[in-house]
């Protein structure tokens, strides 16, 4: 049986089990462009020897280059999209036409979730929409007891993370703890209370979730970023940390991060309902527990596993899935 091709801009850590999984299951060649070059996958995937080609929706060359070879070959094409919104800018506006052309005709679409799901299903008319679970599993670490409230930010310190709204809500938050800040990034991470780990390899990550309190991820909408999902809030639930999450965080709004039952939501770029929602999780460690406690539990159907069934369900209904 002639493989599955995976057209994909790079291969990350948190990417490698459920890619590893869904090659075992289903004999998937995983084609990285940033390491092979655009051209390279356009090259092997018109090549004939694939039945069918899963492609993510990046690539200015890649992902038209692969449509029309699984068109040529005759063999189904499954789109892997991430977007909930288009981007705003001049330059996107070109791609919106060929991106939707895209939702229509592509044999299947595989999406990171329910909001993504609806976002494509208003530009599909035919064929079906399946989901695969944003899944990073990270192992369980020990929880250890510390003073103060451990308020954690982690990510790229970019205004798109609302990193400068961090900073705003949490001098107007004004409470007895710190912000810690893993991660790296043009915003500087300063003020009272502030301290900064740098850059944290994913092998020291669960200890660092671990130790706080709670996990903030305040994203903002920009022209050319919306927030797909989110990771690192699967990643502090899986240590039982809540979130704190703005609602243009794909995790929210794909309906992991739900809003007093494992985290609190606020809205996106809004300071002051942010140091509000800081207040009252470092005023209630009771409430920090319960909210914990859910969230692990939560995140559970969020796996690697969960991940590669989504992807091999969208195979098999269109006619590739692999007969065992």
């Amino acid at each position: 049986m002639k493989p599955v091709a995976l057209v994909t801009g790079e291969v990350p850590p948190y990417r490698r089990e459920p890619f590893r999984i869904l090659a075992e299951a289903e004999n998937v060649e995983v084609l990285p462009f940033a390491e092979l070059g655009e051209r390279a996958v356009a090259r092997r995937v018109a090549s004939g020897a694939y039945r069918a080609v899963i492609a993510g929706i990046g690539g200015r060359l890649a992902l038209p280059a692969a449509y029309a070879a699984a068109r040529r070959a005759r063999i189904p094409f499954v789109l892997w999209t991430s977007l909930w919104a288009h981007p705003r800018t001049a330059a996107h506006a070109l791609s919106y036409l060929p991106t939707t052309y895209l939702y229509r005709r592509a044999d299947a679409v595989v999406t990171y979730g329910p909001h993504v799901s609806a976002y494509v299903r208003r530009h599909r008319r035919r064929g079906e929409v399946f989901e695969a679970p944003q899944a990073s599993t990270l192992p369980a670490a020990e929880r250890a007891p510390h003073d103060g409230f451990s308020l954690l930010f982690v990510g790229r310190l970019e205004r798109e993370k609302g990193f400068d709204v961090l900073l705003d809500a949490w001098r107007r938050a004004d409470v007895d703890g710190e912000l810690v800040v893993a991660g790296s990034g043009p915003l500087k991470p300063s003020g009272p209370g502030v301290r900064s780990l740098g850059f944290v390899t994913r092998e020291e990550l669960p200890g660092v979730y671990a130790a706080a309190d709670a996990l903030v991820l305040p994203s903002v909408r920009t022209a050319t970023f919306l927030e797909p999902w989110g990771l690192v809030v699967n990643e502090a639930m899986q240590q039982a940390t809540p979130v704190i999450a703005s609602d243009a965080v794909g995790a929210v709004a794909g309906g992991l991060v739900r809003d007093g039952r494992n985290g609190l939501v606020v809205p996106a770029g809004d300071p002051e309902a942010l140091a509000t929602r800081i207040r009252v999780l470092a005023m209630n460690p009771e409430l920090r527990e319960r909210l914990g406690t859910a969230a692990r539990a939560d995140v559970t159907p969020y796996s690697d596993q969960a991940w590669a069934d989504g992807m091999r369900r969208a195979l098999r209904a269109v006619g590739a899935g692999s007969p065992c």
